[in-house]
């Protein structure tokens, strides 16, 4: 059974020291998890696979966090954001957060961010933006000609998606994109070990 979980059927007779680095790392994880832990801890367990064993591998993970508890371990944060459903954040041996990735973002700005894209020469969007109860600031950038990007900064919680397309229908603005825009898991890490930084000077 943890053979074929794992996919190895049609290695079982290989010697390891044949086998690719990925399905090496998939033996490992064969081993662990054969006497049926509830608890699994994974260290790095996509270092030095191919792009495709690491897309499996992660596949994998997340079908054993269904009948395990999963600990990864991992400086690809990315890969983090994808699986995890909690995040565990240790600087220099001190755990400094823990929470949902969304969470943190939150947590870490205070409010939450939506951008929208709007085509067309229009007067007054940020000031009509901003009139937007539970909207606290709007900032515009210019991305292509007759193009242009807002970010709103919301209130935590606010979930003023559905208010702001309302709004830009009702205003009949060529509306491009609407989306919440969150912080990457690196960007959290690198802010909050920043400040953890400072807090020790």
């Amino acid at each position: 059974l943890v053979v074929e979980q794992l996919r190895l059927q049609d290695y079982a007779n290989v010697v390891i020291g044949h086998l690719s680095q990925g399905f090496r790392q998939r033996v490992g994880i064969a081993q662990a998890i054969l006497h049926e832990p509830q608890v699994l801890i994974l260290d790095e367990p996509t270092i030095g696979i191919d792009p495709v064993q690491v897309v499996e591998t992660r596949e994998l993970i997340k079908g054993l966090g269904k009948d395990h508890t999963v600990i990864l371990s991992s400086h690809i944060l990315t890969e983090v954001s994808q699986i995890c459903q909690q995040v565990v954040v240790i600087n220099e041996g001190r755990i400094i957060a823990v929470d949902k990735p969304e969470n943190l973002s939150v947590r870490l700005r205070g409010t939450e961010r939506i951008k929208i894209e709007v085509r067309g020469t229009i007067r007054d969007v940020q000031a009509k933006l901003r009139s937007v109860d539970g909207v606290r600031d709007v900032t515009r950038r210019e991305v292509v000609s007759n193009v242009a990007e807002y970010s709103l900064e919301c209130e935590p919680g606010s979930n003023l998606r559905e208010k702001l397309a309302a709004l830009v229908v009702a205003q009949g603005w060529g509306l491009l994109a609407l989306q919440a825009a969150t912080m990457s898991l690196e960007d959290i890490f690198l802010e909050l070990t920043s400040k953890e930084e400072v807090a020790a000077k």
